[in-house]
Order: structure tokens, then sequence, then C-alpha cells
């Protein structure tokens, strides 16, 4: 999608890209990081996704002339323009010359790791911040509900539906999102263009109260789509729509055809599939699929199916496309490292707060991803690039430099991958791709422990700084508290 990116930002963004620009720092380069520092929905990961939208942005970033006359009618609070003529011309030139790094869509995350580091001319740098975290804050978000809800499914097909509930054009991206963190389809016909994912949809309670009786709707519908035909049975009542579907199911079985399916909408699901199953079982269309939807969420699909629920896939909606349970991620971009043009040495930086979890951690960082014999994975490192980690392969928890584990002789690879360099995109077409993400992310689940992945109160995954970097972040907290 076309989106004017230069401008969605937030204002003091651009304030203080002026201030670089008065104060002859365009030349000046930094390395930013960006993570989130709790885990989404109380669960134990997180799914990577927003950065085939980040990748958009690179490639569409640019100040357009209405941008620029928007910027400079702009008035200063204490009087006059707010931007100087110079300024913007500069930045009606501006072309990001940013190198970008990011862990691929799909990919399993903790807190306190980076999903994405920005270096290059820190007032680029800064001009970016604002939409990329909105990219990816929110999709990381939206593709891990949906992890959730799909392995709450137990490999039933879950669809997502919930364009209409969600928050504005934001929908579209949500939808992919969505099935990046797993699931089957979506019914966003945009999104489903624009990304080349699988949608899927039938009809709605209108379609049925549009004829004079259900029966009739049915055949109807029948006959315009005697492939893709499931028919939503509770507009009424749930016992005589069944009845009405199965009528449909045996006279398109006559005409060689089938009925896929019948949806359930609303009521006591788990019970009502269960009387669904029996009913067409017992007039002979046991080869029809029953879908469920209906406000659902991870945890009411989890409890319908230990309760037996007799269904065939699922359609998530409202809880899904605007995770319900929490509106944001939640992820930070912090300054970690300066240095005062390309190719000079980089000097760490770090923010001291009075909540230690707010502490920050410098360098030029990337993750190391170590995994056990038999595939699972056993621990991250973060560490910088620029200094080579200590031998004794150990993490110290950012939290607590009491916690340790030596990852020592273990398989590792690094996570972070080049998005952009000097502000072209050389992203991989693999790593841009929704479905293949998908893939990546279910491969990635499959890699942790079943404690990480239970839905309440879940294991911790150990992350870590590597030795090295948690004594240098250590002595720099020292240094600029003045206790040595």
């Amino acid at each position: 999608m076309n989106v004017d990116y230069a401008l969605l930002t937030d204002l003091y963004q651009i304030t203080m890209a002026q201030g670089y620009w008065d104060a002859g720092k365009t030349d000046e380069e930094a390395c930013f990081t960006m993570y989130f520092r709790d885990y989404p929905f109380k669960g134990g990961y997180a799914v990577a996704c927003g950065m085939a939208q980040l990748a958009d942005m690179v490639e569409q970033f640019r100040f357009t002339e209405e941008d620029i006359a928007y910027l400079a009618g702009l008035d200063a609070p204490g009087g006059g323009r707010l931007f100087s003529g110079d300024f913007l011309s500069y930045l009606a030139d501006l072309r990001l010359t940013v190198d970008i790094d990011a862990v691929p869509e799909g990919t399993i995350v903790f807190p306190h790791e980076p999903i994405v580091r920005v270096t290059g001319p820190i007032l680029q740098c800064q001009l970016i911040e604002t939409a990329l975290l909105n990219m990816v804050n929110f999709q990381t978000l939206i593709a891990t509900k949906a992890a959730r809800v799909c392995r709450a499914a137990k490999g039933r097909p879950v669809a997502e539906f919930g364009l209409r509930r969600a928050q504005g054009l934001g929908g579209v991206w949500a939808s992919r999102a969505a099935v990046v963190g797993g699931c089957a389809s979506t019914s966003d016909v945009l999104a489903g263009r624009l990304f080349d994912i699988p949608v899927s949809g039938t009809h709605a309670h209108s379609w049925v109260m549009s004829f004079d009786d259900e029966l009739e709707a049915f055949r109807a519908y029948a006959q315009a789509f005697p492939n893709n035909c499931v028919l939503l049975v509770d507009t009424y009542d749930v016992e005589r729509g069944i009845e009405n579907a199965i009528t449909v199911g045996l006279e398109m079985r006559e005409r060689g055809e089938r009925l896929a399916g019948i949806r359930i909408d609303s009521g006591d699901l788990s019970w009502l599939s269960k009387m669904a199953r029996r009913m067409l079982d017992a007039a002979g269309l046991s080869d029809c699929g029953i879908v469920l939807s209906n406000d659902l969420d991870e945890y009411t699909i989890q409890s319908m199916l230990d309760e037996g629920a007799c269904v065939t896939s699922f359609g998530v909606g409202t809880k899904l496309a605007s995770a319900y349970d929490q509106p944001t991620l939640g992820g930070v971009y912090k300054l970690a490292a300066v240095r005062s043009r390309a190719g000079a040495p980089w000097e760490m930086r770090l923010k001291i707060s009075e909540s230690a979890a707010k502490l920050t951690t410098p360098g030029v960082l990337d993750v190391r991803r170590y995994y056990h014999a038999d595939g699972r994975v056993a621990g991250d490192m973060v560490f910088d690039v620029n200094v080579e980690p200590d031998a004794r392969e150990v993490i110290v928890d950012p939290m607590d430099d009491l916690r340790q584990k030596n990852l020592a002789g273990l398989r590792f690879e690094t996570l972070l991958e080049p998005l952009a360099r000097g502000g072209a995109v050389v992203l991989a077409p693999r790593f841009r791709n929704a479905m293949a993400a998908r893939t990546r992310a279910v491969a990635g689940l499959d890699t942790l422990d079943e404690t990480q992945l239970r839905m309440l109160n879940p294991h911790t995954y150990p992350v870590g700084l590597e030795l090295g970097l948690n004594d240098r972040r250590r002595a720099l907290v020292a240094e600029l508290r003045g206790i040595v």
C-alpha cells in the first residue's frame, strides 16, 4: 500500500531532526535497537512480524511537495514558523541511507533482545522511529495472538475474519500478521490480493434473512456456490437450521456435489457442535465439516476442545484482529551507540532509569540462538557485533546478573538479517513472503519446550547478555552514576 511514511511520525522526531541539522550533526551516526520488555498475553514467546511493511517504508520514504508545504505552515507555540526554510529544503532532498537489520518475520522472539537494528545518520534513524515501532509492535502482537489461537485449535484450520472490528486500515496488515502467526486464511480480500495469502468466506445471516425461508436461502446458495458451500445455520434456530442444511446436503449429493460444512455462530458452541455432528452423521453426511465462530480466542477454543467439541475449523475475528486482551506490545527503540562519522569507532550509549526494567543495553547488538542436539532451543545470547564474545559462552540475565546459563559447545545461529543497506532494501524475497513467514513461525514454535508454550504461567525462556557485554554495561552504569 502507498503510505506517506515520511509524515507517519511524531512531531518531535522532525523537531529533533531540525535540531540535529542546526547543530551540524547530520554526518554523525547512531545505532538504535528495537526490542520489547515483557511477554505479550502473559505467554512465553512472541512471533516477529512487520518487517515486510518496514521494507515498504524504506522503499517509499520521501518528503513530498505536499509534505513540505504542510510542515512549512506549522507555527511554533512561541510565535513564528516551527521549521526553517533551509531545513525543509534539506528534507525535500533527503533519501534514506540507513542500514537496517531485523529478524525474519515468523521468528520466535523474546523480551530484552533486539528485533530490529538501525544504523546510519542519527537524523534519519530518528525520522523512521515512530513508523517502525508502529509496524513491528502491532503486527508482532497480532501474529503472536494468532499463534496462540492456532495452537489452541490443535491443528484445526483457523480463519481470521476480524477486519470489520479491527482498528481502521491497520486491519489489512493485521490480516497478514494473523496468517504469519499460523492462520490458514483471512476473510480480508484486499489483504489477499496485496500479500498473496489465502482468503475464505461464504455467507452471513443477512443472506438467509433476505429470503422468505431458510431452506430457500440454503438452496440458492448451494446453486450459486456448489464448490464452496458452508451454510450458516443459526439465523433462527440451530437444530432446524441443521435439518435444512442436511436437506440441501443430500440434494447436492444427488447432483454429484458436496456440502462442505455448516457454521454455528451463537449459543453454546460446544454442545451445539456435538448435536450437529450426530445429526449430520445420522443423515450420512459424515464428510460435512463443522465451523465454529463467535468471539472466540485461545481460551474459549481450548475449553471447547477439552469438552470434546466436534469441530473441523474455527473462525476467529474480533479478539484476534484487535488483540482484544492486550492493546499493545510495548516495544521500544533505544539509542545504543554513536560515532562521529561512518567508519569511526562506536561509542556505547545507555539510558539509566529509576526503574531497573528500563535500563538499556549499549552496543551494536545482535542475537545468537543456541540449540540442543535434539533441535530444541537452549537460550539466546545478546552480544555486540564489534566485540568477540567471551569464549565461555555464558549468558547473564539482564534483570538479575546472578542468574546465568552456560551455552558452551552448543550449535548456534545469528538471528538478525540484512533488510536495508545504504537505504536500499536488500531483504531476500523469502523474507517478504507471508506464507514463508508462517512456515517459519510454525517451525520455530516446534523448537520450544512444552512448558514454554503453555497458555498460563509458561516457563521463562533464557535470554541473556554475553559476559563481556554485561561487564561493559555494568561499568558504564557505574560511570554515569558517578560510582567510579
